[in-house]
C-alpha cells in the first residue's frame, strides 16, 4: 500500500520509516523549494497549535518555533536574534499580558 504525503519532513524520518520496514521515496529540495515548503510546514503546525490542548499543544508549539527557527535561518538570523526581536517590539508596543482587544478607533 502507498501513502503520497509530498511534504518536508524532519531529518530522521526516512530512518523512522525504513525502521518500520517501509521504503521511503524522498529527494534534496532547493533552496527556493525548501522556502516554500517551509511556509507550508509553519501553516501545517499552526493548525495543529491550534487544534491542540495541554501538552499535545506544548509539543506542536516546539514543532512551530523548529520551522520559524529554520524560517529565520533563511533570513540569516539565529532563533535567539528572533526572540531579541519581540522582546524589543514589546518594549515599544507592548505585549500581549493584558488581554486587550480593540473593538473600534474613532478618527476625526
Amino acid at each position: 500500500m502507498e501513502k503520497i504525503y509530498n511534504k518536508l519532513v524532519r531529518d530522521k524520518i526516512p530512518e523512522i520509516i525504513k525502521s518500520n520496514k517501509g521504503i521511503p521515496y524522498t529527494r534534496v529540495l532547493d533552496d527556493e523549494e525548501y522556502k516554500l515548503e517551509l511556509e507550508k510546514k509553519l501553516e501545517e503546525e499552526m493548525k495543529e497549535v491550534l487544534s491542540a490542548r495541554g501538552m499535545d499543544r506544548v509539543e506542536e508549539l516546539a514543532d512551530l518555533m523548529e520551522v520559524i527557527k529554520y524560517l529565520g535561518m533563511l533570513e540569516n538570523v539565529t532563533l535567539k536574534d528572533i526572540i531579541k526581536k519581540g522582546h524589543e517590539k514589546s518594549s515599544k508596543k507592548g505585549a500581549f499580558d493584558k488581554k486587550i482587544f480593540l473593538e473600534k478607533v474613532e478618527e476625526d
